[in-house]
């Protein structure tokens, strides 16, 4: 078995997070000019997993990959290290170029726990990452309505009924790891999912979470897993610490009410 040093694991993390954010923004400008949104799309997706895999695996030729864009052939099951990668997220802002919610996740699972991760945002030159944890803005003013973030596209139903639970506010934006890093950045108190995620949706933006003392979970408080053998990873909580527990209670009420989270 093959070991590495970890310090080298973040900074390899953000290295190829920027890599890839540096290409993505190439091909906005080159392929975007066409104006053809779904070949820009398509060429993100498939031009950032490219780059991402070809770069393991030749700094990390031992360890195994989860893409987004790639096939599960299962190896990584037998792993004790596994790239979970989701090369654009955030595909639909991607091709709307006004549009800056849109990210890149790279994260490494070892030994059943994410240990390093990055969340690169680069159509808002900004990287956040397990190699110097990011410090969380203070929080809003005493009094202020909780703050979540939602999809601008498909705000789940039992996102806006937890809201109106805790008298919320919703702030709708673009990709998974857009609305976890805005908790870090203080533009919301918690992003709460419920409506079908995978493991490539979360791992980087719960492993820089975690890195700067936030607290995360899925929805009943249990622990969230990665890598396991269904990536599908359906909820989840990314929240201050300080409200972990009224939002998990608020949601526990309504799920006792009989809403589906």
């Amino acid at each position: 078995m093959t070991t590495h040093d970890l310090a080298d694991d973040h900074r390899l993390a953000r290295r190829l997070a920027d890599e890839s954010g540096e290409l993505l923004l190439r091909l906005r400008a080159d392929v975007g000019a066409t104006g053809d949104a779904d070949a820009l799309r398509h060429e993100g997706d498939r031009a950032s997993h490219v780059l991402l895999t070809t770069r393991l695996a030749a700094e990390r030729p031992a360890d195994a990959v989860l893409s987004e864009e790639g096939a599960d052939d299962g190896r990584r099951l037998e792993s004790d290290r596994v790239w979970i990668v989701d090369p654009l997220d955030g595909t639909r802002e991607f091709g709307e170029l006004d549009r800056v919610d849109w990210a890149v996740h790279v994260a490494l699972w070892e030994r059943g726990r994410i240990v390093a991760a990055a969340v690169a945002r680069p159509a808002m030159g900004s990287t956040l990452a397990t190699d110097q944890p990011p410090v969380v803005a203070p929080a809003a003013a005493a009094g202020s309505p909780l703050r979540l973030a939602v999809s601008r596209t498909r705000p789940p139903a039992f996102v806006t009924e937890l809201a109106d639970a805790l008298g919320a506010e919703l702030v709708p934006m673009g990709s998974a790891g857009i609305k976890a890093m805005s908790v870090i950045d203080g533009v919301v108190d918690a992003y709460v999912h419920a409506g079908g995620q995978y493991e490539w949706d979360s791992a980087a933006p719960v492993g820089v979470a975690r890195a700067c003392g936030l607290h995360t979970s899925r929805v009943d408080g249990s622990p969230l897993h990665y890598n396991q053998a269904q990536a599908l990873l359906p909820d989840l909580v990314i929240c201050r610490p300080e409200v972990a527990t009224q939002i998990l209670e608020s949601i526990s009420d309504l799920t006792l009410e009989g809403a589906q989270p």
